[in-house]
């Protein structure tokens, strides 16, 4: 009976971590297109961004477009990675979603509302990758 619920609880923890994993993997390649398509629309620099004067972290808009898509297309790599059980994947997922928050935050003033929500999707991402141990995900 023990050995029984021993298996199952296993199970359970495995499916959790499993889920986390591939939620991670889907969320990352998801912030990476969308930062892909937002360095896009900065290196085009598109009016959709707001023009912020005397900003302390002030930068070209075109070079934040080439931030945002060199970042997002490492993330794209990364959340495909993410889909195989592979430690460098889950390693520069943390790594690429706590440098999407930085440039997010850094570049808060040009799109504010979506910054922030990059900023709450990558802390997610973060915490789905280092709450399942590498134990958890074999089986």
């Amino acid at each position: 009976m023990a050995a029984m619920q021993s298996k199952q609880a296993h199970e359970t923890k495995y499916a959790w971590a499993g889920g986390l994993t591939v939620f991670a993997a889907v969320m990352l390649t998801i912030a990476g297109l969308i930062a892909v398509f937002r360095g896009i629309m900065g290196i085009a620099e598109d009016d959709v961004f707001v023009a912020t004067r005397n900003y302390v972290f002030e930068f070209d808009l075109t070079g934040w477009g080439w931030v945002h898509l060199i970042l997002g297309a490492v993330a794209v790599i990364i959340g495909i990675g993410l889909f195989q059980p592979a430690m460098w994947a889950r390693v520069g997922g943390v790594a690429i979603a706590g440098l999407i928050i930085i440039a997010n935050f850094l570049s808060l003033p040009y799109y504010p509302v979506w910054s922030v929500v990059l900023i709450a999707m990558s802390g997610f991402i973060i915490w789905a990758l280092c709450v399942s141990r590498k134990d958890d995900a074999t089986v």
